[in-house]
């Protein structure tokens, strides 16, 4: 891996370097890490929305499917475990429930429990946009790896989760940041 670094110098270890000099008494070591999480996160989100386009769908609207896909037949979950499995608030979650049935991509249903309660079903033009675009976007986001070996995918994945478990846990549940949109889809 260190010969890679060498071929790669995307200005991160020079920034490092400069605030090292300008600035001693300051720890500047995660300057290496988090700058480069951060470049990562602006490009990767640019290449999901670019990506998302050309398939004909956005990212709300792509993650109220995969919710709702992930949850197994007959994919169907009320409004709340919706906003509870997608991280966005309930306001947020009426917003695309409402674009995505005008769409004809889900349907408002009454619960067959009491009849009273509502729950979002995906509709089978739903299912087909929501397995047609997944298959899609991981395959080449599948491709934006290609650089890495097996292990070192492996390495990576631990490291990152290690780092999201152990910031989420600081920022606590009240104060965590809005989830990254690059997260949505898993």
């Amino acid at each position: 891996m260190g010969e890679r670094d060498n071929d790669n110098d995307d200005g991160t270890d020079r920034i490092q370097a400069a605030w090292r000099r300008e600035l001693p008494e300051v720890p500047v070591g995660s300057i290496g890490v988090i700058t480069r999480i951060w470049r990562l996160g602006q490009l990767l989100t640019e290449d999901r929305r670019r990506t998302l386009e050309r398939l004909g769908i956005d990212n709300p609207t792509l993650d109220l499917l995969s919710t709702l896909r992930r949850s197994g037949p007959p994919y169907r979950l009320t409004a709340g475990e919706i906003a509870a499995r997608s991280f966005v608030t309930a306001g947020a979650v009426s917003q695309r429930v409402a674009r995505a049935e005008a769409s004809g991509l889900v349907r408002r249903e009454r619960s067959g429990r009491d009849g009273r309660s509502v729950v979002v079903a995906l509709t089978d033009a739903g299912r087909e946009l929501n397995e047609r675009v997944v298959a899609e976007l991981l395959r080449h986001e599948e491709t934006l790896l290609d650089g890495l070996a097996d292990d070192e995918l492996d390495t990576l994945a631990g490291l990152l989760k290690a780092l999201l478990g152990q910031l989420t846990e600081r920022f606590g549940a009240q104060d965590r940041p809005p989830r990254a949109q690059a997260d949505q889809l898993r």
